[in-house]
């Protein structure tokens, strides 16, 4: 079992709304390589590890991806508190709002709602790894690339 506590890792405090940029971040918190993908595609590969140590191993990453998914749903919810229907508009995320309201909702910045498709879970410790490490390298390079 996992000891919670009620805090970020790393506070986020986010003073200016913008929807525009929440619409982009939102594939992160739900899209096919976001923190809710990665979460459960290592909380589900475990139980194929042929050891305690593997197993252990990927239950830790995907307990951290699920820290991972509660920073960037703030950050979602921060960007878009208090926006203006205008705003919401403008951004494109009329639709977003009329379905979902101030919730955050996972789904990529396509608008297409979480699908557990994108995990692989192959029963094969090998490709399971492989398919990890694809993952989390486009995720990196994502972030990166924003960056530049």
């Amino acid at each position: 079992m996992w000891t919670y506590n009620k805090m970020l890792q790393y506070p986020i405090n986010i003073k200016c709304t913008d929807p525009r940029l929440a619409k982009v971040i939102i594939s992160q918190y739900g899209g096919p390589d976001g923190e809710l993908a990665a979460s459960l595609r290592y909380l589900s590969q475990r139980f194929g590890m042929p050891d305690q140590n593997a197993k252990a191993i990927l239950n830790d990453i995907g307990t951290e991806e699920l820290a991972h998914l509660e920073m960037v749903g703030t950050i979602v919810h921060q960007l878009t508190k208090g926006a203006s229907i205008e705003e919401i508009e403008k951004a494109g995320l009329s639709a977003y709002y009329t379905d979902h309201g101030v919730d955050v909702y996972p789904q990529a910045a396509a608008g297409f709602p979480f699908n557990a498709g994108v995990l692989a879970c192959k029963g094969d410790p090998i490709a399971n790894l492989q398919e990890d490490l694809a993952a989390d390298k486009k995720d990196f390079e994502c972030t990166l690339a924003k960056k530049l």
